[in-house]
């Protein structure tokens, strides 16, 4: 890439990603607890074929990652940066899904009494957990990724920064799917409550 490639944003990259990471937490928090009516009213079973939707994307996004990683330790960086792109842009069509199903539609929770429902709640919890504590950090990585060379990244907290982000990216996507199977193969319609969206 150029080294003049990215202008401002290349020249603030920290300052970037921390907007994007505010911007980011408005739009989901205000589309979990506002109602915007930003986004059209979906059916219940459209709800079911965008959490499938989701945790196919959200697989494919791991398999990016993995291999993202792999490359970038047998020094293949070429193949590790289309990879992480790969990977940044299932993530972004993974939010479109979300934010449309969760704010047009609504979202399934387990009822209290239902057998592991504590094991699903904590996962659940580390998984949004982990998905706000990586946003920053991807955000980061990606930025500096885009704006530099490979022999600039070197010189830059890319590497650090990108372990940060990738550990507690697969982490959540891994438990974000566990949390999916739960919800979609081990529990009953009796033990699920469908709460409708605020929009």
């Amino acid at each position: 890439m150029s080294t003049a490639r990215g202008g401002v944003v290349r020249e603030h990259p920290r300052s970037f990603a921390a907007v994007l990471t505010l911007v980011g937490y408005v739009v989901v928090i205000g589309t979990l607890y506002a109602d915007t009516g930003v986004y059209p009213e979906i059916s219940e079973s459209t709800v079911d074929l965008l959490a499938h939707a989701i945790a196919i994307v959200n697989a494919a996004t791991i398999a990016c990652l993995i291999a993202g990683i792999y490359w970038i330790r047998s020094n293949q960086i070429e193949k590790h940066r289309a990879a992480m792109i790969a990977a940044f842009v299932l993530i972004l069509v993974f939010l479109v899904m979300y934010l449309l199903k969760t704010g047009g539609g609504g979202r399934k929770e387990v009822l209290a009494g239902a057998p592991l429902r504590t094991l699903y709640l904590s996962m659940l919890g580390i998984h949004i957990f982990l998905s706000v504590v990586a946003v920053p950090f991807v955000l980061y990585a990606i930025t500096l990724g885009l704006t530099r060379t490979p022999a600039e990244l070197k010189q830059t907290a890319h590497a650090r920064v990108g372990r940060i982000a990738v550990t507690t990216w697969l982490v959540s996507l891994i438990l974000g799917i566990v949390a999916y199977l739960m919800l979609t193969f081990y529990y009953g319609p009796e033990q699920i409550e469908f709460v409708r969206g605020m929009a």
